[in-house]
Order: C-alpha cells, then sequence, then structure tokens
C-alpha cells in the first residue's frame, strides 16, 4: 500500500505544466486573484493545483486547514507571503508558494509560474539576478516528464524569446513546448502574427496557440473576466488574419489542449517512470531489511560501520587521485592533477640533477635483474635443454662453483 500512495504522490508531482508569464491563466479560472504590475511582479515560484470540483476555494499549503473563499484574499496572501521571504524591495527566491485551487470551471492541471527573465537588478535584487532566475527556472523545466509552456508577446521579434530560446535548451526536438502567442491585439496596424500561429514561422511540434488578455486598463476598471473571454473570441473571429485558426485560438481552447497534451505526456511517460520508482523501491526495501534485525549495542555494527568508512575513504581517495570526484578545487591544483604536474614538470629535472657513475650504476642495475629473476633463470634453462644431465651441470656451474657441486 505504501508503495501505492508513494507512486501517486510522486505522479502527481511530476506532470507540471511551466509557463513563464503566468496572467494567461487567469481566464481558466474564471478568477482574478494573481498578483500584476510593472516589472518583476513573480519573485518566487508558484505553484497552482487546479482541481475540478463543485465547490469553489482556495488553501495554501503553509496555511494549512484555511480556506479562503474570498479570492481577493488569495492575492493579499500571495504577495504578503512572496515579501515574507524575499522582502518588499523587489528581491527574488527559489522557495515554491503552493497553492490549490478548487473549483467546477476548471480542468485538473498543475503549472507552475516561473519569474521572466530579468537583465539588470533593482531594489534589493543580487548583481547576478539573470543568472539567479535561470537558475530557478532550469530546476524545473529540465525535468523530462513536464510539459513547457513558452509565452511570447506578438508585438515581440520570436527569435529574440527567452522563454524560447530556454526551452530550446532543455527541449532541442519540441517534443515537450508548446507556444503561446500574447498580445495579438497590440501589434501595429497592417501586420499579424499569422505565420506564427499556422506554426511556419519557427515551428514547434506541438504547435502555437494565440490568446488576447485583459489590458491593464481593462484590470483597473474591474472588467468581467467572462466579458474578456467573450471580447477574445469576437477578437479572432472578427479579424481576416485569424478568422481561419478561430477555432483553434482563444483561453478555453488553450486549457483543453493543456488538458488534453497532458494527459497525452503521461501516456507517453508513464512506462519510464513506473521502471524507475520500481528501481528505487527495490533499492528502499532492501535497506530497511538491513535495519529489521537492528541492535544499537551490536559489536558486529561497529565494525562493519567501520569497514564502510575505510571502504568509502578509499572510493573517494580514488576519485581525488582520477579526477572524477563530485567537488573541484578552483583554486589551484590538488589530487593527481598534482602529482600529474610532479611527474611530468619537476621529476624530469630532478633527475638530470643526480650525479652518479655509469659503471657503478650498470651494476647495480644488472644485480637488481638477477635477484628479481631469482631461481626462474634455472628453470627456464632446464626446460629449454634437451640434454638434461648438461644442461642441469651447465646451469649449476653458473650458480655454484664445480667442487660444490662434486661435494653435493
Amino acid at each position: 500500500m505504501f508503495s501505492v500512495y508513494l507512486f501517486l504522490f510522486l505522479l502527481c508531482c511530476t506532470f507540471l505544466v511551466f509557463i513563464f508569464q503566468f496572467f494567461i491563466c487567469i481566464p481558466l479560472l474564471l478568477r482574478d486573484f494573481l498578483p500584476r504590475g510593472s516589472g518583476i511582479v513573480t519573485r518566487r515560484p508558484l505553484i497552482l493545483q487546479l482541481v475540478n470540483n463543485k465547490a469553489e476555494y482556495a488553501e495554501f499549503l503553509h496555511c494549512k486547514g484555511k480556506k479562503f473563499v474570498d479570492f481577493d484574499e488569495v492575492r493579499t496572501e500571495i504577495e504578503a507571503e512572496t515579501d515574507r521571504i524575499t522582502g518588499s524591495n523587489k528581491g527574488i527566491s527559489p522557495i515554491p508558494i503552493n497553492l490549490r485551487v478548487y473549483s467546477p470551471h476548471v480542468l485538473n492541471l498543475t503549472l507552475i509560474d516561473l519569474p521572466g527573465m530579468t537583465k539588470v537588478a533593482v531594489g534589493d535584487q543580487p548583481p547576478d539576478i539573470e543568472h539567479q532566475i535561470r537558475d530557478m527556472l532550469m530546476q524545473f523545466i529540465t525535468k523530462e516528464s513536464c510539459l513547457v509552456l513558452a509565452v511570447t508577446p506578438a508585438n515581440m521579434d520570436l527569435a529574440n524569446s527567452d522563454a524560447l530560446k530556454i526551452a530550446k535548451e532543455v527541449d532541442p526536438q519540441g517534443l515537450r513546448t508548446i507556444g503561446v502567442i500574447t498580445k495579438l491585439d497590440l501589434m501595429d496596424e497592417g501586420t499579424d502574427a499569422k505565420d506564427i500561429l499556422e506554426n511556419k514561422l519557427l515551428p514547434l511540434r506541438r504547435g502555437y496557440i494565440g490568446v488576447v488578455n485583459r489590458s491593464q486598463k481593462d484590470i483597473d476598471g474591474k472588467k468581467d473576466i467572462r466579458a474578456a473571454l467573450a471580447a477574445e473570441r469576437k477578437f479572432f473571429l472578427s479579424h481576416p488574419a485569424y478568422r481561419h485558426l478561430a477555432d483553434r485560438m482563444g483561453t478555453p481552447y488553450l486549457q483543453k489542449a493543456l488538458n488534453q497534451q497532458l494527459t497525452n505526456h503521461i501516456r507517453d511517460t508513464l512506462p519510464g517512470l513506473r521502471s524507475k520508482l520500481q528501481s528505487q523501491l527495490l533499492s528502499l526495501e532492501k535497506e530497511v531489511e538491513e535495519y529489521k534485525n537492528f541492535r544499537p549495542d551490536d559489536p558486529t555494527r561497529k565494525t562493519k560501520a567501520l569497514l564502510q568508512m575505510v571502504q568509502q575513504f578509499g572510493v573517494d581517495f580514488e576519485k581525488c587521485i582520477e579526477g572524477s570526484g563530485d567537488q573541484v578545487d578552483t583554486n589551484e591544483l590538488s589530487g593527481g592533477a598534482r602529482i600529474n604536474r610532479l611527474f611530468h614538470e619537476r621529476f624530469p629535472f630532478e633527475l638530470v640533477k643526480i650525479v652518479f657513475d655509469e659503471k657503478e650504476l650498470r651494476r647495480e642495475i644488472s644485480h637488481a635483474i638477477k635477484n628479481v629473476h631469482g631461481v626462474r633463470q634455472v628453470q627456464s634453462s632446464l626446460n629449454k635443454s634437451q640434454d638434461t644431465p648438461y644442461a642441469i651441470y651447465f646451469t649449476l656451474n653458473t650458480v655454484l662453483p664445480l667442487s660444490a657441486i662434486i661435494q653435493a
């Protein structure tokens, strides 16, 4: 039973959709509760689990047992929890916020909102803010069992999209990347994104989906999300460049496509995940078996622990010599690299400095060779000769005086 629960838990936590701009998912909920504003708003990853349910409410992992019915309070709690870790002056943190939303208007999905790429640090942000955010993104989107939802504004050159660039790095074949084009209504007059949405420009295996979101003016004016969805539908039906694509555009279609593609992705990756989990489970069961007969006062346990430490030390020492250890020193040479340098740089010079008598050296080498061979020279001579008595006499005479042989 434990293995079943473990499998289901990991399964639920693994198949996720990662997005770079989260505001496109607000219409999926028909609720406006995510923070909006200028500059960097998402400063901590937000893990959002959407659960189809008759009742509508939200729960935070850090507020166990508390149900949020007012979604304005949800927004306030997200902002407060973000500031609690990162401060109020634009700081960032990789520690995620976990939010679960129950609603009859959603399909079962798990999404993660990640910060957008920032080039210049502001406020309390560190100077290497770009690298920190990139590392934060990579922690999530490198997982093979997850889909990447790369969001790019239509009024921006697609070739300069940070989201697509990073998605291409972790998913070069485009097997788990879905493109989303926003701000189609803000493009210059006479231009359109038809080639992008038809998947002709920088094509993706899973294609692109266009959406039209509420503007900041609409948000300030409290425009209803249902009205925004109706306006989005009207935009695609009335625009001459997108009219033929209207059935495959818009937020409702995006929601269905995400659910369907996530289901297909789970079906494709489930066998490999199951095999991996079974292997890990067998390893854990084997380890548990070793502790069944555990006794703290057992003297053999101390001996075993000591042997394991010695073996581990040997492995670590070997890795240090071979240069295959987990930690690499960037300040100075160490381990095998230092030995290698001594042999190739210092050792030849030290040999040149040695003063020796060549005749004496040859004599010492000759003695060393004979001592190393021992009696093996006698056996070799006996094996090679067909005349055994003569061979014995000849071989022994090279080692002992003839008188000694006669006396023997």
